[in-house]
């Protein structure tokens, strides 16, 4: 299956990441895509390592496994490139999309080599100016729409405000902020040279 774009995400519980993958995996399927989104459970606690997966394909997905070989991987905490090889497996002609501030140059280093494409994003800094508190999910959620394009980003940011409409009906007040997240991001992330 060629067309199919296979996403590993790493954070840890409670930085959202499962939650953004379902989130992503709701935007593709409205879009027409075949889609799957699930996380991988272990002993999940607050702070945790976790993983969770996307399979989004413009044909039927038959396969039902975890993810080894994926085209993008999605670092939301940036201290799992020290205990969590994040690049394993991953496709050179791929990419990694990181939360973090480091340098490109000590990137290259704690991702031992990897030679395919890095991009980065401080979605600390984007999740505090647009929501006033820190959820990494939303703008990383951003980040790899950009990087993969899967999804036209205006067709992205009007299902995630009909997400977010339903998601947050009894706190309507996040929504904006959250929007705001979305197209931050999208203008923040940034390819390492």
């Amino acid at each position: 299956m060629s067309n199919m774009i296979e996403i590993r995400w790493h954070g840890r519980g409670g930085q959202g990441a499962k939650t953004a993958s379902l989130l992503l995996a709701d935007a593709a399927f409205n879009t027409g895509k075949y889609i799957q989104g699930f996380p991988e459970y272990g002993p999940e606690r607050m702070g945790a390592p976790i993983t969770a997966y996307n399979r989004i394909s413009d044909t039927p997905i038959r396969i039902h496994s975890n993810i080894y070989e994926p085209d993008y991987v999605v670092v939301v905490d940036d201290t799992l490139l020290e205990s969590v090889d994040v690049t394993a497996g991953l496709k050179e002609d791929g990419a990694i999309v990181i939360n973090t501030t480091k340098s490109g140059d000590r990137l290259k280093e704690e991702l031992k080599g990897y030679k395919g494409k890095i991009y980065t994003i401080d979605a600390r800094k984007v999740s505090m100016e647009t929501l006033g508190s820190y959820f990494p999910n939303t703008p990383m959620l951003a980040a790899i729409v950009k990087v993969s394009k899967i999804m036209d980003e205006k067709d992205f940011l009007e299902d995630m405000k009909g997400s977010f409409k339903h998601k947050f009906a009894k706190k309507p007040e996040v929504i904006e902020g959250n929007m705001k997240a979305l197209e931050m991001a999208l203008n923040e992330v940034k390819e390492i040279a």
